[in-house]
């Protein structure tokens, strides 16, 4: 039995009436058990499937993506790599050339029907912060072009979606045979579970940076007739606010499928104009949030740019500056202009960028240690999962800073703290000396990240918990 329009209209039709959590921040902070059960789902799940689970293109050690360097470290017979090994998979699910070499995964968001030609091919989205970055005044916005979720289009609907396209042991995609559905149970812990995941609540800019480059990158940041950053990214988040209009998580065409010598233009491979929004499309694309964006390249829906700086320095472009989201900011400027950043600008706001990228993961590796001191010497493989993920956490900060040699006294202690962090889950009995030293030597970096705090900003937000 294939998955012809019929069934899958029914599909819908019951992810459309199944229960919804309508509070999100309660949803995202609540119910510990639900959420530990969440995270076995996402991790362990594979629905009865082809192996994968959200796990496999959503690794915690990885900011819940992947990546072309990521990917390049994986065995062969990783469950991402299903096409070329499951011969029932081996055309039509995915094109493994291009994962490998770009990351990009193939999406059927059209429907099934025709999958020689009608796909697109996308990056993986991390997970960060999604409590945040979902919702809209019309309802929520998931995936790359916020309608990424069958049925409601909500987050709780995304996981069935994802199975559907992407665990299924044959292109038949045949409910329970070719993978089984998610419950209305399953589904509730796995909405909690990626609502807990990185910050519960937006910054409020400005924040005293210290730094004279990052400085003055918040100043352009903020600057509505210079960077216009803020509008579409309201305190370095998902958010818009255009116009005094709050339009929650939006979506915008920018332009970047106009762009051309891309690498998978020039690489030889079929790959479609990809549509965005809608059914087909109409070329929106979501607003992702900017706090984790400094340790989540490759950039946008389709990874056509390596760098964070190469991603600033795109709005200056004609792609973008003659998109119709270009053209918005423009009819907004008091003297029409469109974003023209010169280099030195672009990298004041990449500072800024790293800057807030690093202390959100000093506050994201704080808090892991501290979930593995908790367990005690009895939960030793839980609290060794936590330190070894905060260890990425601290890679993540020492590498956003040292790609252009920002703040070196920061560097010297996310160092220092990571070696204390390595320490800790080598000698796990001695846990609470060791993770003091860690945390004492991240709280030093973050006080070279920022100015003496004040409890009137939202520095408050990367104290010491």
């Amino acid at each position: 039995m294939r998955l012809t329009p019929k069934i899958l209209a029914a599909l819908l039709i019951t992810f459309a009436t199944a229960p919804v959590v309508e509070n999100i921040a309660f949803a995202a902070t609540s119910n510990p058990e639900i959420i530990a059960r969440g995270r076995q789902l996402f991790f362990q799940e594979t629905f009865g499937g082809n192996g994968r689970t959200c796990g496999t293109c959503h690794p915690a050690e990885n900011n819940f993506t992947i990546d072309a360097a990521f990917i390049a470290r994986l065995p062969s017979r990783h469950p991402l790599f299903v096409a070329e090994f499951n011969p029932a998979l081996s055309k039509g699910f995915e094109n493994p050339k291009l994962m490998r070499e770009l990351g990009l995964i193939t999406e059927n968001l059209d429907g099934f029907d025709d999958l020689e030609n009608r796909f697109v091919l996308r990056s993986v989205p991390h997970t960060l912060a999604l409590s945040q970055s979902v919702t809209s005044p019309d309802g929520s916005r998931t995936g790359w072009s916020g309608d990424g979720a069958p049925g409601d289009g909500s987050l709780r609907a995304f996981s069935t979606g994802a199975v559907i396209q992407h665990f299924t042991r044959t292109l038949e995609r045949v409910p329970g045979v070719d993978f089984r559905l998610p419950t209305d149970t399953e589904l509730d812990a796995l909405e909690a579970f990626m609502l807990s995941l990185g910050r519960r609540e937006d910054l409020r800019l400005p924040i005293p940076v210290r730094g004279t480059l990052a400085k003055r990158g918040q100043e352009i940041f903020l600057d509505d007739n210079l960077g216009k950053c803020n509008l579409c990214h309201q305190n370095a988040g998902a958010n818009a606010v255009i116009a005094g209009t709050n339009l929650g998580n939006a979506s915008f065409n920018t332009g970047v499928e106009d762009l051309i010598n891309t690498p998978t233009q020039l690489g030889g491979e079929k790959v479609p104009r990809d549509d965005g929004f809608g059914t087909p499309g109409n070329g929106l694309f979501n607003t992702p949030p900017l706090v984790e964006a400094a340790d989540t390249a490759p950039f946008f829906h389709n990874n056509v740019v390596a760098t964070l700086e190469g991603a600033v320095a795109f709005y200056n472009t004609p792609e973008f500056n003659n998109s119709p989201a270009g053209r918005t900011l423009a009819s907004l400027d008091p003297k029409g202009a469109n974003i023209n950043l010169d280099l030195g600008q672009v990298q004041a706001v990449c500072a800024f960028l790293r800057v807030i990228n690093a202390l959100e993961n000093i506050r994201q590796s704080r808090e892991l240690i501290n979930t593995a001191r908790s367990t005690g010497f009895s939960g030793f493989f839980a609290g060794s999962n936590s330190l070894n993920q905060a260890m990425e956490e601290i890679d993540d900060a020492i590498r956003v800073l040292a790609e252009t040699n920002l703040h070196p006294q920061a560097l010297a202690n996310l160092r220092a703290a990571r070696l204390w962090t390595q320490w800790s889950s080598v000698l796990f009995f001695f846990i609470e000396p060791l993770a003091n030293l860690a945390q004492s030597e991240l709280d030093k970096a973050r006080d070279d990240l920022l100015e003496s705090q004040s409890v009137t900003t939202q520095a408050a937000f990367w104290k010491p918990s």
